[in-house]
């Protein structure tokens, strides 16, 4: 049985407010949500797990924090989420979450995610960060919700 929604977020940052409360909330609710910790299992191998689930799922919710673009899984799954969005013929959509950060940092017109993406070049290769660079751009035209200090 696959998710209807797959929450995306840095752990650090959001996994024990913010996130655990949207998750209860959605469960309580009867809504099938993927979210790491409580699908994980020690041992199992998180790539194939995340992106079964990422495919699976019919709802992204990337939760933009300010140390979202500092995760490189975070990244991935948002390429991924980008992907199967723009395969699924309006079946899977995305609904961004920017949570104490604004649209224009992930949209990279602010030095927040560049700073964080800059970072990443040496590890991960100018191309590499290239293709996360477009997904949070494209990510960060969609309407979603602005939220500060509900954490």
């Amino acid at each position: 049985m696959g998710f209807e929604v797959f929450l995306s977020f840095r752990g650090l940052d959001t996994r024990c407010n913010f996130t655990s409360c949207l998750h209860h909330e959605m469960v309580e609710k009867g809504i099938r949500v993927f979210k790491d910790d409580k699908e994980l299992q020690t041992g199992q191998k998180i790539e194939g797990k995340l992106l079964q689930a990422l495919n699976d799922s019919q709802i992204y919710i990337p939760i933009f924090s300010k140390g979202f673009a500092s995760s490189p899984w975070c990244l991935h799954e948002v390429v991924h989420m980008v992907n199967c969005t723009s395969k699924s013929e309006g079946k899977k959509q995305i609904l961004p979450v920017f949570l104490d950060v604004e649209t224009d940092d992930v949209k990279l017109k602010t030095n927040l995610y560049k700073d964080a993406l800059s970072n990443h070049k040496e590890k991960y290769g100018p191309d590499q960060v290239k293709c996360w660079e477009d997904a949070l751009v494209e990510v960060s035209t969609t309407v979603g919700w602005k939220l500060e200090g509900k954490v």
